[in-house]
């Protein structure tokens, strides 16, 4: 692995490391954030994921997290979202191939080759971060739209993985949106039945730890109706006696702004899960 960016903040570090993937099968970019606490000992990790078109930049650089995880002593890992490199399969448009991973494994060609992000997530980042890094194995995960999808899923997925859940703005239901429906078809092929694993909406009614789920939603988001649909999740968690908090928060849209403005309460979450 390369250390390719180290900035002092908050009294900690962040830096950008390059390490290569053999579930991606190329080198992956993933933001480190060490808070001044790892210095003396080991501390516990949340994961972020990002949204389409996102690298490990927009995370660190615009949601002001750092300030949050050195108060609670947190280390903030932050990956990129599809793998990278110009052999690697990508489509015309934003929604779909490069920056649009989706955090699933993909099963159909050109796409199966490379595009294996759920086991990157689950399996091969945790156990680098915590094989390189002063990490206590205690883990947290939240993430943005593509990324409150993969956090959502993953954590559903993945009994006693993870102490924690939240997510801005996701994607609930993939299999009933037309993002979701793009990137699944071309990513796991017609089967609409290999499509509901990934979508947060039909994990909840089956999911086999109760972890509490903390969604925001702003209700100024342009695709508050079209693409994300949170009240599907909310009426699939009241079916099935999932918890989940909801917030519905008022002028807020899709953006950093609005993912900075609650970062904070979202971190405090995780870390009393975490303690």
């Amino acid at each position: 692995m390369e250390r390719i960016e180290h900035r002092a903040c908050f009294g900690g570090w962040q830096d950008v490391y390059r390490h290569r993937s053999e579930a991606l099968r190329c080198d992956m970019n993933v933001g480190v954030y060490l808070p001044p606490q790892a210095a003396h000992g080991p501390c516990p990790a949340l994961y972020w994921l990002s949204g389409l078109t996102c690298t490990e930049q927009n995370f660190i650089t615009k949601a002001g997290a750092q300030r949050y995880a050195a108060e609670h002593g947190l280390i903030l890992v932050a990956p990129d979202t599809s793998p990278r490199g110009d052999d690697v399969a990508d489509a015309e448009g934003y929604d779909l191939g490069k920056g649009a991973g989706f955090y699933v494994n993909a099963t159909q060609a050109p796409w199966a080759e490379r595009y294996r992000m759920y086991d990157y997530i689950v399996d091969e980042l945790p156990a680098w971060i915590e094989a390189n890094f002063p990490a206590t194995g205690a883990r947290a995960i939240s993430g943005h739209s593509m990324g409150g999808h993969g956090a959502l899923t993953i954590a559903l997925r993945n009994p006693g993985r993870y102490r924690s859940v939240s997510a801005f703005s996701p994607i609930v239901a993939p299999t009933q949106v037309p993002w979701g429906e793009k990137a699944f078809a071309a990513y796991l092929g017609d089967d609409r039945e290999a499509w509901k694993q990934y979508d947060a909406v039909e994990l909840v009614g089956s999911a086999k730890e109760k972890l509490p789920l903390l969604v925001d939603q702003g209700d100024a988001d342009e695709f508050l109706e079209t693409q994300l649909r949170p009240r599907l999740l909310e009426a699939a968690c009241e079916a099935a006696g999932h918890p989940l908090t909801l917030r519905m928060q008022p002028g807020y849209d899709h953006s950093y702004y609005f993912i900075s403005s609650f970062i904070g309460e979202h971190i405090a979450w995780h870390a009393a899960a975490m303690k």
